[in-house]
Formats: structure tokens, C-alpha cells, sequence
């Protein structure tokens, strides 16, 4: 279950970058995204609600907070930056996120960061920097704006992450991830109508199928597998195992873009990998 959900949430970006290849832009694909998973996640929570006390106003507060920085500014944000960079270091960035979320504890909670932990970052980032130097070579500034998207979009998601412990413990994770994305998802039909004509809704009809396939195959059931998988093995393990999503991804934007597979993007995800297995380890050691 893990090994498929990290598969699966990896085939987002390969399924955006071919709907870009139909002339649709960020705002537009996102809407369609959010559209077809919205009725998905709206009975998600409404399934994970059932019998439960309702809602306080600091919980609807903190959900709303939560769904506008984890899931409808991080997705945004990663859909604009990937319109820049290759699915391949769109990817790797976002996989930095284990790292930024212990410079948020150092920030915000005054968390000690262990030499070991130092000793990873710095390893992932300059894989990082290592296959976004050699892209820069040959996109200039756009990767360089593709990559702040997409960083910042990391940035947002552990955000997401660092505050929704005390909700998780309170609500649960299927009602929480339920509401939030519903929010997220009201959020990107709200900006489309403000920010686009309706007709700019007319897209060719392999848009419509990609986003389809994008809200459901990479987007909910990647949640669903994850959360059942760490009941069964423990979030330790399902990250462990989520470490097959960047080679994924890899693999699949040089079968289905025709992306390059050379020696400095292997290069650059191992050193990624490595990194953050080294911040994730120390983080379960007692």
C-alpha cells in the first residue's frame, strides 16, 4: 500500500506536465483537479464525522488554516513551478520537506536540531542544487522561478505539517485530511472565478481526463493508501518506503516527457534520498 501510494502521488507532476502540453494554464488545471476531487473528499469527511462531537469554532478556524497553507497554496504553488522545471526536480524539492520541517521546530518551537540532522539537509540540498544548477544550464531563469514555486510550495506544506498535530490527535486524520482538502478545494474553484472568464472552463477533453485521473489516482487514493499503510506498518516504515517516489517519478518523466536521465539527476536523487534518510532516522531514534 505504501510502495503504491508513494507511486501513485508521484504521478501527479507527470500527469500536469502533459496537460500542460494542451495549452491549459495553472489556475485552470487546478480548478479541474479540485472540481473532480471535491465530491470525493466532501464524503470523506462527512464519513469520518459520523458520531463525532461537531466542530468548535477554533477547530473551523484551524481547518481553514490548514486547508488554505497544506493543500490549496502548496498545490497551487507546485502546479505553477512545474509549468517552469522537469517533473524530476519538481519532485526532489518537494521531497525536502522532511528537513523544513525541522527548521520550523527550530523556529517555532525551539526544537533541537541534531548534528546528524545537519549532516542530512546539507546532503539534500546540495542534491538539490546539483540537478538544479545542471537544469539551469538549460532553461535559465525559468527553472530558477520554477524552483522558488516549488519550494515555497514545500515551504507551505510544512507549515501544514508542523501545526496539524494537535488537530490530528483531536479530529482524526481521515476527518481532518476530509475537511481540509474540501476547503483546499472550495479555495481553487473560488480563484478560478475570480481570476478567469468562465470560458476559459472550455479545455480540449484530454485535460478533463488527466485531471480525472489526477484528482482520483494522485491525489485521493495516494491519502487513503498512506494512511492505511501506516496502520499496518507505522509512519516510520511508510517513509521509508515513500522513498521510491522520486525514482518514480524520475523513471516516469523519462519514459512519458522524454525528460533527461543522466548521470547528474541520479546523482543529485541519490544525494536527496540519502539526505533525508539520515534527517528521518535520527528523528526515531529516542
Amino acid at each position: 500500500m505504501a510502495a503504491v501510494g508513494a507511486i501513485a502521488f508521484s504521478g501527479k507532476a507527470i500527469i500536469v506536465k502533459l496537460a500542460y502540453r494542451h495549452g491549459v494554464d495553472a489556475v485552470t488545471l487546478i480548478m479541474y483537479r479540485m472540481l473532480f476531487a471535491l465530491p470525493i473528499f466532501a464524503g470523506m469527511a462527512w464519513w469520518a464525522s459520523r458520531g463525532k462531537a461537531p466542530l468548535s469554532l477554533r477547530d473551523w478556524r484551524g481547518i481553514l488554516l490548514l486547508g488554505f497553507s497544506g493543500y490549496y497554496l502548496a498545490s497551487f504553488l507546485d502546479f505553477a513551478g512545474l509549468s517552469y522545471i522537469s517533473a524530476s526536480l519538481e519532485r526532489l524539492i518537494l521531497y525536502l520537506n522532511p528537513t523544513l520541517v525541522l527548521l520550523l521546530g527550530l523556529l517555532l518551537y525551539r526544537r533541537r536540531i541534531q548534528p546528524s540532522q545537519f549532516l542530512g539537509m546539507a546532503v539534500s540540498y546540495l542534491g538539490v542544487l546539483l540537478v538544479f544548477g545542471h537544469e539551469l544550464q538549460s532553461q535559465g531563469a525559468d527553472a530558477a522561478l520554477g524552483a522558488l514555486l516549488v519550494f515555497l510550495s514545500a515551504v507551505s506544506y510544512a507549515v501544514y505539517l508542523s501545526f496539524s498535530h494537535e488537530f490530528v490527535k483531536r479530529l482524526g486524520a481521515l476527518r481532518l485530511v476530509g475537511l481540509a482538502s474540501s476547503v483546499a478545494c472550495l479555495l481553487c474553484l473560488l480563484q478560478f472565478a475570480l481570476l478567469r472568464p468562465l470560458s476559459a472552463a472550455g479545455v480540449v477533453p484530454e485535460v478533463l481526463w488527466l485531471s480525472l485521473l489526477n484528482a482520483t489516482l494522485c491525489t485521493v487514493v495516494p491519502v487513503l493508501l498512506m494512511m492505511m499503510a501506516i496502520e499496518r506498518i507505522g509512519a516510520a516504515m511508510a517513509a521509508q518506503v515513500g522513498m521510491i517516489g522520486p525514482l518514480s517519478t524520475i523513471l516516469m518523466g523519462a519514459l512519458l516527457l522524454d525528460e533527461a536521465l543522466n548521470a547528474w539527476v541520479l546523482a543529485g536523487t541519490l544525494l536527496v534520498l540519502s539526505g533525508v534518510y539520515i534527517c528521518t532516522r535520527a528523528l526515531r531514534q529516542p
